[in-house]
């Protein structure tokens, strides 16, 4: 379970391919405070750490993680969100995140707005994921709220500690994220399709 509030960036230093899996070697402020077994976000990818060491970590994803998020298109030096998983008792800043991407979206238009940023994505509505004005998303693992809601895109606002503190900066108009849906919309939407 995570926040969604984006610890520091991560550098990817060293991708390697077995069978269907993709381990991925990264370097960041936090591999000191990393160990064995723990979950750690990656864009919003939840991925366990399987080696670590002062500088760099390495994490394993499977054929269904690579299908479902981008990770299948990251190279070595991309500069990638890291999120540790949450401690209870902690206070939760941004959201309920679980590290489970829904799906993966683009972005189609980015506006500078008095010294803040309008990101605007598109995603496949087919797949039944909703947003609401005012509600929650978590774009590669960052907690944002919505600004504007439509049947299959939205907007959010980045304020400039966000804009420099996660890889929001290297996203351009055609770049693909990953998209984690509010888990109670989840659940409500569900629940109306069951009855």
């Amino acid at each position: 379970m995570f926040t969604g509030i984006i610890e520091t960036l991560g550098i990817i230093e060293e991708i390697t391919k077995e069978d269907g899996n993709i381990h991925l070697k990264v370097a960041s402020a936090i591999a000191s405070k990393l160990k064995i077994d723990q979950s750690v976000a990656h864009n919003g990818v939840c991925l366990t750490v399987i080696q670590c060491d002062e500088k760099s970590h390495v994490v394993t994803a499977i054929q269904e993680t690579i299908n479902k998020t981008t990770l299948g298109t990251w190279k070595v030096g991309d500069v990638i969100n890291l999120e540790r998983a949450m401690k209870l008792g902690d206070r939760l800043d941004g959201h309920i995140v679980q590290g489970h991407v829904d799906q993966t979206g683009v972005c189609t238009s980015i506006e500078e707005a008095n010294g803040s940023w309008i990101f605007t994505f598109q995603y496949d509505a087919s797949l039944t994921n909703i947003t609401i004005e005012k509600g929650s998303i978590t774009v590669n693992g960052t907690s944002l709220t919505v600004v504007n809601s439509e049947r299959n895109r939205f907007s959010v606002a980045i304020i400039p500690y966000t804009f420099e503190h996660t890889n929001f900066k290297t996203i351009q108009i055609g770049t693909r994220i990953n998209l984690e849906f509010d888990v109670i919309g989840k659940y409500v939407v569900r629940l109306t399709s069951l009855r």
